[in-house]
């Protein structure tokens, strides 16, 4: 007969810090795209003590013998600012017309591509991984080591594909894989296939068999001198000033090139910068059409005529297939023969997607994709015409300037200026200063959403009115006119919370006015322009977590003998049915174990 064994179970009681507690991976530390697949995934379902995190920027890698949709982008791309345009470091900008992005931007802005959620627990749980997905060991903020795993990558199909190594790709993947190498050889370096952000552009002067760069002249110093070395940079739309000082105007009228229109367009622009070794290809060159004629520099009498005071080039671009179009236009003035001259002049370079038909119009920039950005100008509506929301603007003397300041969107500003009037007539002083006050034409509606179209009203809110009232104000030796403006704009978030988007609500203009005598009417009239933002958000209540599983077992195994000894105890010891129960339930389960 065999020895009855005696089965001892430990149950181990975890405490509750020992539990898989929610973790993210640290900032700023991203998977590499290697272990992601050419997709994104899905955020995984949350799992009772295990979190998922917040979803982390990750560039898909693209293997170089797979196809791919042309536009691998969001439903949304709230980085697409600009219509008809490609947006610098907007990867999921349509009119970039880029198969790889970062080839031509060196980073994607965030929501600009897609994103991977990873699941997280405390490192110290983990004894082993066979998980068919990829994992990664990160450090959070606060040094704690999560382990984490990358789930529902159904691409790699639970395996690592093997690269295949061949003469055409050994030396690309030799220097991206590889380290730093102890013999160094000399290279000639090639240009590079196309244009990147920022790169400036090459220019081809025939005559001389010369390759040059655009240029874009700056000012530099206190003064504003122009520098004549500043390149245009690629796909970057901008306008810079400068003043030219002459000695002797007379003799720089005719011979200095920077007033003659034509050394502004004597020349060819590169496609793209490989064009440079086949200067004689005519594909590589894309000539500069001259929108109006401009006349050239031409000295009569005591006056310097046709000088140029703004050059516009208007540059078309078609993604890695480099620079289609150039065009570029003069305004041009006169100058009078003095000594010390100058001359301000503004250098205006704007980028735009080729198009084959130009003659569409083009809607104006976006303040948001769909929200409003802060900072970005506040648009308004006028009929079918759209333009930015501007307060008034002040002189160095302090008059009121033709000029305005734009009105941004959640920035709280005021502004202030004299109006000096030439003539007063009573009738027509309010109406005048009120013009004054909103600008010209009068705004009627003001955009919903940052990237509202003019020609659906539906997207625009209609702008209330509060106007000074003018009852029993019949006085002959005063006016009563308005003397300030406020605007006041109620907006607030809507949408995701993990992607709230700002909307205005509404918009009204306040009046305020005052009694002015006659005589204060000549030294001119303080006005005053102030915007207040007010953020109206009603934020839901938070959603609940997930349940977690709590178990709890008996912290003594044997308490249900002890209250069966400590009640046969208490019944003056004499009775023993409850303890010969339990003797013969413990004698019935050893009996069955040795069986």
């Amino acid at each position: 007969m065999c020895a009855p064994r005696l089965v001892l179970l430990l149950f181990l009681m975890f405490p509750e810090s020992a539990w898989p507690q929610p973790s993210f991976s640290p900032s700023g530390v991203v998977p590499t795209p290697s272990d992601l697949g050419p997709k994104g995934t899905e955020t995984p379902r949350a799992l009772p003590g295990i979190s998922t995190a917040g979803p982390t920027a990750v560039t898909p890698s693209v293997p170089g013998n797979r196809t791919m949709d042309l536009f691998p982008v969001l439903p949304v791309c709230v980085c697409d600012l600009t219509p008809g345009a490609c947006d610098i470091n907007c990867c999921c900008d349509r009119d970039c017309y880029l198969l790889h992005p970062r080839t031509v931007f060196s980073f994607c802005l965030p929501g600009s591509v897609r994103s991977s959620s990873w699941v997280c627990v405390d490192n110290s749980l983990i004894f082993r991984s066979n998980s068919p997905f990829p994992t990664r060991v990160f450090t959070d903020s606060n040094g704690i080591r999560q382990f984490c795993v990358h789930v529902n990558n159904s691409e790699l199909n639970y395996f690592q594909k093997l690269q295949k190594v061949d003469t055409i790709n050994f030396q690309a993947l030799a220097a991206e894989f590889g380290g730093f190498h102890f013999i160094s050889t000399f290279q000639i370096q090639s240009p590079p296939p196309f244009y990147r952000a920022g790169d400036p552009i090459l220019t081809y002067f025939s005559k001389w068999s010369i390759v040059s760069l655009l240029r874009q002249p700056a000012g530099v110093g206190a003064g504003g001198l122009c520098a004549e070395s500043n390149p245009a940079g690629f796909l970057d739309s901008k306008s810079t000033t400068c003043t030219r000082f002459f000695k002797n105007l007379a003799s720089s009228c005719i011979s200095d090139p920077a007033l003659d229109a034509a050394s502004y367009y004597n020349f060819t622009v590169l496609k793209v910068p490989r064009g440079m070794t086949d200067l004689q290809n005519m594909k590589f060159l894309v000539p500069v059409t001259l929108v109006s004629q401009a006349a050239s520099p031409l000295l009569a009498g005591n006056t310097c005529q046709n000088v140029v005071s703004q050059v516009m080039y208007e540059i078309e671009t078609n993604g890695t297939f480099g620079i289609q179009r150039v065009s570029v236009s003069f305004q041009q003035t006169n100058l009078t023969i003095e000594p010390d001259a100058s001359l301000q002049q503004r250098f205006v370079t704007r980028f735009r997607a080729f198009e084959q038909n130009t003659a569409a119009s083009r809607p104006g920039p976006r303040s948001g994709n769909p929200g409003y950005i802060v900072g970005k100008p506040l648009l308004a509506l006028t009929g079918d015409v759209s333009y930015s929301m501007t307060l008034l603007q002040s002189q160095g003397d302090g008059t009121c300037s033709e000029k305005r300041h734009k009105v941004q969107f959640g920035v709280n500003a005021i502004s202030g200026c004299k109006l000096r009037l030439r003539e007063v007539d009573y009738s027509h002083l309010p109406q005048e200063i009120y013009q004054t006050l909103h600008g010209k034409p009068r705004p009627e509606h003001v955009a919903v959403f940052g990237n509202a179209d003019p020609a659906h009203k539906g997207q625009w809110t209609r702008i209330l009115s509060r106007n000074c009232s003018v009852l029993a104000m019949n006085y002959t030796s005063c006016c009563f006119i308005p003397v300030s403006l406020e605007i006041q704009v109620l907006w607030a978030y809507i949408g995701l919370q993990s992607n709230p988007q700002a909307h205005v609500s509404g918009v009204r203009f306040v009046y305020q006015c005052q009694f002015v005598q006659a005589s204060q009417l000549q030294t001119g009239v303080s006005l005053t322009t102030l915007v207040t933002f007010v953020d109206i958000t009603q934020k839901p209540e938070s959603p609940r977590g997930q349940p977690r599983v709590d178990w709890k077992l008996p912290f003594d195994f044997f308490f249900p003998f002890k209250v069966a000894f400590s009640s046969g105890i208490d019944s003056q010891k004499g009775s023993v049915f409850p303890i010969l129960t339990m003797c013969l339930l413990l004698h019935g389960v050893l009996y069955l174990d040795t069986k």
